[in-house]
């Protein structure tokens, strides 16, 4: 949580795909929510902007939204796109459409970008982040 109390020096900081954060918040038990747990719990786990914005947006209700806001808001919220990233992040896109990769959401090439230039660990599970692991993306493995 704040502060990241439990992180060691050198240990890595992992970020959750909005898709994981979904299933997470819905209160539903898979492996990803199980790791997501874990990595709260753990202190190694960093919420981007654009996450959180991606969350907060698909909340329905004023009282869930201000619950939901709150919580999150007590993780360490790291800004995920400026114009390095941008280009970056273009870059990574046309790379991928040159191997044969079409990837269907900017919003997952900024993720995945952001991740591989912090050296951060992606827990996903949206099969359109497999192609980005070809170009550095350290997936958490389940």
């Amino acid at each position: 949580m704040a502060g990241q109390p439990g992180r060691d020096a050198g240990q890595r900081l992992i970020l959750a795909d909005t898709s994981v954060w979904i299933d997470y918040l819905n209160g539903l038990e898979t492996n990803h929510t199980n790791l997501l747990d874990d990595a709260i719990r753990d202190g190694v786990l960093g919420m981007g902007d654009f996450i959180l914005l991606e969350i907060l947006q698909g909340v329905r209700h004023q009282r869930e939204y201000r619950q939901t806001k709150k919580a999150l808001l007590m993780l360490d919220v790291h800004p995920m796109l400026d114009a390095e990233l941008a280009l970056q992040s273009a870059d990574n896109y046309r790379k991928l459409r040159r191997q044969g990769f079409t990837i269907r959401k900017t919003a997952d090439v900024i993720i995945a970008t952001f991740c591989i230039s912090m050296g951060w660990q992606l827990l996903f599970s949206d099969r359109d982040f497999v192609p980005f692991t070809r170009l550095g993306l350290q997936a958490v493995v389940i």
